[in-house]
């Protein structure tokens, strides 16, 4: 499997996992950019300056590795460098799948050569990370405050050597939320100091302010806040002379006449000659929360976020505007969604869906060889849906449109019964396709799909089912948004090969969902129904992602021959 021939036609002028495979690019070539600047699920995210360039990162609730790390020159084109958590924590709590829960909102600072991520997990505290290199080894988490239902914290130190922490509450853990909170820190950051106080209350008209953000400027101390919830939000500022308050507050970005639902929740930013830049999220039901840069001016030493289109101070987002002014220009670059699984690492992409654990092999790379192997290792006989299996690979939706191939070899052991392996479209409503085996050691390829799999402990439903001979096939499956507005509808249709060459569609198309406080994902999955000492197991060859209009471009044509 390591030689790979894709036959491309004359028209292709990159390599297959090349600029042209990947399906989303915010800069125009032309000195600007366009909104959103990064089309993949980054929820609540967080931007600092550092040494060399800006640092992002966002919630990454439980799956695993968490806390991404992403890298930028210009705030326009980003990559994912690695990710500051590789197992979440507690360990051994989240080695269990625990939906919508584990890291929320965490905020990124660089404070005496050291760059500091803190969250809050709604269900055990305030945490926080360093290091001095965000590529490279972060420290293990300190515990800095044992709580229930403390959110969306962030770390400030002032000038005179003191150190803060805003934060907020989940009203679901907490039974109290819209209040904003501030309390001394330990000049380390490694624990709250003295009496936490309240510096806002956002019940007269700002339900569910959040989202805390701490900066100083200009002589004002500023706190950001979003409110008003996730999709039909606004973004707050508050400014106070003292750190304490009283704070007064402004609403300074919401929809207005744009087509951007709900604009707020992010990071404000400085370029090293004083341009100000707002990144933010927006929304977009199963597409998740995807990630827009906003300018900003100060007008009466108030923040403008956007472009102000009725003059009443309140910015708008924009479509397009001018990169920033950073002293250079650099390249694009498209953060990356194929993966050749020529590395002894899995891509940066992929997440599990819990904490893996040391008994159970879910798979692994193989170095120089040029697949991964996932194992078809034996669910509990209870987990009769995916929604609960930790083993699922995914990696969040790259784009609006796009589609996803994959060619595996599928190693079925007679012995271990119900097995199989394949690619899924995961939400709180599922569909895969996949090659499996019955309990008499016949192959098939099977279409199947789940409905309200949070809350429903019902079976999947078969859709489609095909006898197959071979263990070598090809799974694609298109994703196109149908809705370019409100809510976004998108719908999935899935296909097979058994030659490389010729698609054909499979079973029914599928309207994706979202999962818990997250988009929907895509990936690959293997699993079995009885324990035996040599399991089934597929290895994958290559996963090729590319936006819809270059599939038909290209005219791919893959060799089944290796």
């Amino acid at each position: 499997m390591k030689l790979k021939k894709l036959l491309l036609s004359c028209t292709c002028m990159f390599g297959a996992f090349g600029l042209q495979a990947q399906v989303w690019n915010a800069d125009l070539g032309n000195g600007k950019y366009k909104n959103p600047i990064i089309h993949v699920d980054y929820s609540d995210p967080d931007v600092c300056a550092g040494e060399d360039g800006y640092y992002l990162t966002a919630s990454s609730f439980n799956s695993s590795p968490g806390l991404p790390i992403l890298h930028s020159k210009d705030l326009v084109n980003w990559k994912l460098i690695g990710y500051a958590l590789q197992d979440q924590v507690p360990v051994e709590h989240y080695r269990t799948v625990r939906h919508g829960d584990g890291v929320w909102a965490p905020s990124i600072r660089y404070h005496n050569g050291e760059y500091f991520i803190y969250w809050g997990d709604p269900d055990f505290g305030i945490y926080m990370v360093k290091t001095k290199d965000p590529a490279g080894q972060w420290e293990e988490p300190v515990l800095v405050k044992e709580a229930k239902g403390i959110i969306d914290t962030c770390p400030f130190w002032d000038a005179d050597g003191k150190a803060y922490l805003s934060y907020a509450f989940a009203g679901s853990r907490a039974n109290v939320k819209t209040v904003l909170m501030l309390s001394e820190m330990a000049a380390d950051g490694k624990k709250l100091i003295g009496n936490p106080a309240l510096v806002f209350d956002g019940h007269d008209g700002h339900t569910t302010a959040e989202g805390t953000k701490i900066y100083k400027k200009e002589g004002y101390y500023w706190i950001w806040s979003p409110a008003g919830g996730v999709k039909p939000g606004w973004q707050l500022a508050m400014r106070s002379k003292n750190i304490w308050g009283p704070y007064e507050a402004k609403i300074v970005l919401n929809q207005g006449n744009s087509a951007v639902n709900g604009p707020h929740q992010g990071a404000y930013v400085e370029t090293p000659n004083g341009e100000g830049w707002f990144l933010h999220f927006q929304d977009r039901w199963a597409y998740g929360r995807i990630v827009h840069m906003q300018p900003v001016t100060w007008k009466n030493a108030w923040p403008i976020i956007g472009v102000d289109t009725n003059n009443d101070g309140i910015g708008e987002p924009v479509e397009e505007w001018k990169k920033p002014n950073v002293g250079k220009s650099y390249p694009a670059t498209p953060l990356e969604a194929s993966d050749e699984f020529n590395s002894h690492q899995f891509g940066l992409q992929w997440q599990w869906q819990a904490n893996q654990d040391p008994s159970k092999h879910w798979g692994w790379s193989s170095g120089n060889l040029g697949f991964i192997r996932l194992n078809c290792i034996p669910r509990p006989e209870e987990m009769k849906t995916m929604w609960m299996m930790p083993n699922l690979l995914l990696q969040k939706f790259p784009s609006d449109n796009f589609t996803a191939t994959t060619k595996l070899t599928f190693e079925n052991n007679p012995d271990a019964k119900k097995s199989g392996t394949g690619l899924i479209i995961f939400g709180e409503d599922y569909a895969y396709i996949a090659i499996e085996q019955d309990n008499e050691g016949k192959l098939k390829l099977v279409q199947r799909s789940m409905k309200n799999a949070r809350t429903s402990k019902e079976t999947e439903i078969e859709i489609a089912a095909l006898p197959i001979q071979q263990k070598e096939v090809v799974f694609r499956t298109k994703v196109e948004m149908i809705d370019q507005k409100e809510p976004y509808d998108a719908k999935v249709t899935f296909y097979y090969s058994l030659d490389g060459e010729k698609f054909k569609e499979f079973g029914k198309t599928f309207k994706p969902t979202a999962g818990r406080w997250v988009g929907a994902k895509i990936g690959l999955f293997a699993t079995g129904t009885k324990a035996v000492n040599d399991s089934s197991y597929a290895n994958y060859d290559w996963f090729k992602v590319e936006n819809n209009n270059d599939v038909k471009k290209t005219s791919m044509s893959i060799s089944m021959q290796d």
